[in-house]
């Protein structure tokens, strides 16, 4: 079977709602009957309106080493103060931007973003996506008795290419890594490093299918994937390397 996209358009909600329920409407206004081994593909932004998690710009004090940051590296200190707050570890940055990492999630300004937010808020990432990927997970099983993977995605530049491409920030009911060690190449050489991401390959067939304005379609539908599904909870670490085994932050500063 062919892979197959399908968009879940839903209408704009400016305050918090359930997650489930709106999916599960929305996959009905779509005439979608779900299957075995679907997996439902969730813009991280639209699952963090869902929680609330937004900041009113105006309303944000900035700290001393807000200041001292935003002058740093040419951003408003509001801003500055809003990645502190969202940041575990900032590596450094360019005017405009400073490179973060909370929760496993490496991002430019920790993810925050003034697209698809009422005027004078900003989005940040949501809370426990993986638990929320989880719980989402079991409620269409309990539901619909059809076991399917979930995926909440961000869109994000890659180093050294021009445009946004689809990342996954959490997941549940799939492998999100396929271990390729041991098998073998085109010419017979034994693979030895190699792991395919699949959840972030998925993420970033959906995101082509969702875009990045104003469609209004904040989730996916892939089928016939072939991803490999699990009842297992999957965790933080599994989608992320440790920062010194990371060849463009180890990079960072080495230029010839």
């Amino acid at each position: 079977m062919s892979l197959s996209v399908f968009s879940i358009k839903s209408l704009p909600k400016a305050e918090r709602f359930d997650l489930f329920e709106s999916l599960k409407s929305d996959l009905e206004t779509e005439e979608l009957e779900l299957q075995d081994g679907d997996v439902i593909v969730i813009s991280s932004k639209y699952v963090a309106n869902s929680q609330g998690r937004t900041v009113e710009y105006d309303k944000v004090s900035p700290s001393l080493e807000a200041g001292t940051i935003a002058s740093k590296f040419h951003i408003k200190p509001k801003i500055a103060e809003i990645i502190l707050r969202e940041s575990d570890v900032i590596f450094g940055g360019i005017p405009g931007f400073v490179i973060t990492s909370s929760d496993y999630i490496m991002a430019p300004n920790a993810g925050i973003d003034k697209s698809n937010a009422k005027k004078g808020d900003v989005i940040l990432y949501p809370i426990d996506p993986y638990a929320v990927s989880e719980q989402l997970r079991r409620k269409f099983l309990l539901t619909y008795n059809v076991h399917v993977g979930i995926i909440i995605i961000d869109s994000r530049l890659m180093p050294a290419r021009s445009g946004t491409v689809g990342v996954a920030i959490a997941c549940a009911g799939i492998e999100p890594l396929s271990d390729l060690r041991g098998q073998k190449d085109l010419y017979g050489n034994p693979l030895k490093v190699t792991f395919q991401a699949v959840a972030d390959d998925l993420a970033s067939i959906a995101n082509l299918k969702m875009g990045e304005g104003a469609e209004a379609i904040p989730a996916a539908l892939i089928r016939d994937s072939g991803a490999r599904l699990t009842d297992r909870r999957i965790q933080e670490n599994e989608m992320a390397v440790s920062y010194d085994q990371c060849v463009y932050v180890r990079g960072l500063g080495t230029r010839i």
